[in-house]
C-alpha cells in the first residue's frame, strides 16, 4: 500500500518481496491486499510506470536512493520479537551497497524494539557492505502508523511523520518522501522513534481495555456507557490531551485516589472485574517505592526534601505521595528536613488541616523556613514538585546528589550519582 502511495506522490518505486506471486500481481497492476481504493491505486500507478516489483534486492537498491524495510517482526512464544527477517534483508541490502557508489539511505519501517537499529540493523549493513553507517550510507527509523482497512487514508492524513536519525542530514531524503503531506515532520533520536510505535500501540490497547471496563460497570448500573465515554471525550483539556501524560512521580490529592477506590469498590459489589482500574493504585504505590529505593541507594542519613504538596502551587497534603515517601524514610531512621513555599501551618484550613492533624501531625517538626536551610544539612536532596524556586538550587548545592521526582530542571536527564530523574 505504501509503495502505491509513494508512487502517487511522484516517486519511482520498486517493491521487493520474496513471493514471486506477489511480485507478479503488482506487475500486473493488481493489489496484494484487500482494501477499498487500493486496487485502483495500484493499477493506476503501475500504468503510470512509477511502480513495479521484483524479487531481486540488488536490482532494487541499484535503481533507488532509499530502501524502506517493512518486513514482519512476529512474536516468539516468550513475547520477544523475531528479528531474523530484519537481519536477513539488511544483509541483502548491505551486499547490494558493496558495489554501489552513490550514497544510499536505509529506512526501517518495521516495528522494532529500541536499540535494534544499533545492535542488529547497522552491524548487518556494515558487515555485508564493508562500508560505514553515517559515512557511506544513512540509516533511519520511520515507523508507520497505518491501520488495516484505512491505510490509504492514514497515509495521507497522519498525525505526524516521525524520523529517527543519528545525524539529521540522514533524515533529509526520508523527509523528502513526505513533502506532499501536510502533517508535521519530527526528526528525533533513533531510539525515541523505535519506542514510539510500541508506546502508541500499548496506549491504544489500554484505552480499549479501560473503555471496556467502564462499559461493564455502566451496564451493571444500568447506565449508557457510550454516552458516558462520549462526554469523557468531550474534555480536550484534561481527558483527551497531553495532560497527565508526562512521566514523573506518583499522583495524590483529594480526588484521584479516593475516586479510584470508590469506583473499583462499587465494581466489586456488582461482581464486575476491573483489573486495569484496580491496578492503577498499585502502579502508583510502586512509583513511591521506586523513589524510596533511589533515596536509600544514595546511602545518606540526612535527606533534604523540596516540595511536600502533591503538586506545586497548592498546600494540599491529602494523600500526597511525598508524605508517604517521607514516612517510609523516617521508618528507616533517615533524618528528613522539608521546605515547601506553599505549605504553612498557619494558613491551613478545612479538610486539609483536619487530615494533617489526624494523620501526620509530626510533619511540622520537619519543616524548615527556606531552601537554603534544607540544603545546609542535607547529604542528598529530593525535589518533590516543580515549584519555580527549586529550579535555581544549583548555586546552593555543595556537591550533594539530587533526586528529581518532578523534572524540575527541564530536559536534564540522569547523570550518574550527581543527578537522577525518577524516570528520565
Amino acid at each position: 500500500m505504501s509503495a502505491a502511495c509513494f508512487a502517487q506522490e511522484g516517486c519511482d518505486v520498486v517493491g521487493v518481496d520474496v513471493s514471486q506471486a506477489k511480485v507478479d500481481m503488482v506487475n500486473a497492476g493488481r493489489s496484494t491486499i484487500v482494501e477499498e481504493g487500493i486496487g485502483e491505486l495500484v493499477a493506476a500507478m503501475r500504468a503510470s510506470g512509477r511502480l513495479r516489483a521484483t524479487t531481486d534486492v540488488h536490482e532494487a537498491v541499484r535503481a533507488t536512493a532509499v530502501s524502506l524495510i517493512a518486513v514482519g517482526t512476529p512474536s516468539r512464544t516468550n513475547g520477544s520479537i523475531d528479528l531474523r527477517y530484519i537481519e536477513r534483508v539488511c544483509e541483502q541490502i548491505g551486499e547490494a551497497l558493496r558495489d554501489k557508489a552513490e550514497r544510499h539511505t536505509v529506512v526501517v519501517r518495521s516495528t522494532i524494539m529500541p536499540g535494534t537499529i544499533d545492535s542488529v540493523v547497522i552491524p548487518a549493513l556494515e558487515r555485508t557492505s564493508g562500508k560505514k553507517a553515517g559515512v557511506d550510507f544513512g540509516v533511519c527509523s520511520n515507523p508507520e502508523f497505518l491501520r488495516e482497512g484505512t491505510s490509504i487514508k492514514d497515509f495521507y492524513d497522519p498525525p505526524f511523520t516521525l524520523i529517527g536519525a543519528h545525524d539529521p542530514k540522514d533524515a533529509e531524503p526520508v523527509a523528502a518522501l513526505y513533502a506532499g503531506l501536510k502533517a508535521p515532520v519530527h526528526v528525533t533520536a533513533v531510539r525515541v522513534a523505535e519506542m514510539i510505535k510500541y508506546v502508541c500501540n500499548c496506549f491504544h490497547g489500554l484505552k480499549i481495555g479501560f473503555a471496556n471496563e467502564v462499559g461493564n460497570v455502566c451496564k451493571a448500573l444500568g447506565i449508557d456507557s457510550h454516552e458516558v465515554m462520549r462526554l469523557v471525550c468531550e474534555d480536550r483539556k484534561l481527558n483527551i490531551s497531553p495532560a497527565y501524560l508526562k512521566p514523573g512521580f506518583a499522583f495524590g490529592g483529594s480526588c484521584l485516589p479516593k475516586d479510584l477506590r470508590a469506583l473499583t469498590y462499587q465494581a466489586r459489589t456488582l461482581d464486575v472485574d476491573t483489573p486495569i482500574m484496580t491496578s492503577i493504585l498499585e502502579s502508583n504505590r510502586r512509583q513511591i517505592d521506586r523513589a524510596f529505593h533511589m533515596v536509600m541507594a544514595a546511602g545518606s542519613r540526612r535527606v533534604g526534601v523540596l516540595g511536600l504538596a502533591f503538586k506545586a502551587g497548592t498546600d494540599d497534603l491529602r494523600e500526597s505521595p511525598m508524605v508517604s515517601l517521607i514516612e517510609m524514610l523516617l521508618g528507616k531512621g533517615v533524618q528528613v528536613a522539608i521546605y515547601d513555599p506553599y505549605v504553612r501551618s498557619a494558613n491551613l484550613i478545612g479538610a486539609n488541616r483536619e487530615y494533617i492533624e489526624r494523620e501526620i501531625p509530626h510533619i511540622w517538626s520537619l519543616m524548615r523556613a527556606s531552601t537554603a536551610e534544607v540544603l545546609a544539612d542535607a547529604e542528598t536532596v529530593v525535589v518533590g514538585n516543580s515549584a519555580s524556586e527549586f529550579r535555581e538550587i544549583g548555586a546552593l548545592l555543595d556537591g550533594q546528589p539530587v533526586i528529581d521526582l518532578a523534572r524540575a530542571f527541564g530536559a536534564r536527564t540522569s547523570e550518574g550519582e550527581k543527578y537522577q530523574g525518577i524516570c528520565w
